[in-house]
């Protein structure tokens, strides 16, 4: 394994443990009264940082249609199965959130022709590694992942509760049908 692969592993697995401490703040916060556990919001950051290096990287997809299509479908339908009662869609939605985020800040790759760009004659010669919407996308993301988690940390501080926020973020985590209740 060589030394790119390895930080890229690194990059990877703190990746992952950044989603999943963010999804227990989330989840902390909306869901005071049981413990949660597992590794979902985790992989759900993984399905977020997908979706953000696709956008991200948009130029370097062949069948940009196709892939957006595909992760779209995976991402809505993992999404409503978790709207079963006692499951803590809370830490799923927050590790996708962190995971959307990171990949802007973490998975970003240069434009195509960067790399070669010494072969290529002057005139036909890539300028910048990143285009101008990566580095827009890049400092938008940062700005949020630290005032979502900074804002996140201190409420679960103060011991506030995340339903008094927000009214209707109940149904994220539970939908009442005529099979189940949801209690709050």
């Amino acid at each position: 394994m060589g030394q790119g692969s390895a930080w890229q592993s690194n990059v990877e697995a703190y990746h992952l443990h950044l989603a999943a401490r963010c999804g227990s703040v989330l989840s902390s916060l909306f869901i005071q009264r049981s413990i949660s556990v597992g590794a979902s919001g985790a992989l759900f950051g993984l399905l977020g940082a997908m979706l953000s290096e696709l956008l991200t990287n948009w130029t370097i997809y062949t069948n940009k249609a196709a892939a957006l299509i595909t992760l779209t479908v995976i991402i809505v339908i993992n999404l409503a199965v978790r709207i079963l009662p006692h499951v803590d869609n809370f830490a799923h939605i927050g590790g996708f959130l962190t995971g959307f985020l990171l990949g802007f800040v973490l998975l970003l790759r240069p434009q195509f022709g960067w790399v070669g760009r010494k072969h290529l004659p002057a005139s036909a010669r890539v300028t910048s590694k990143h285009k101008a919407y990566q580095y827009l996308f890049l400092v938008i993301a940062m700005v949020l992942l630290i005032v979502g988690f900074t804002v996140g940390l201190v409420m679960l501080f103060r011991g506030e509760n995340g339903h008094d926020h927000c009214s209707w973020c109940h149904y994220l985590s539970c939908v009442p049908t005529s099979k189940w209740h949801c209690g709050n």
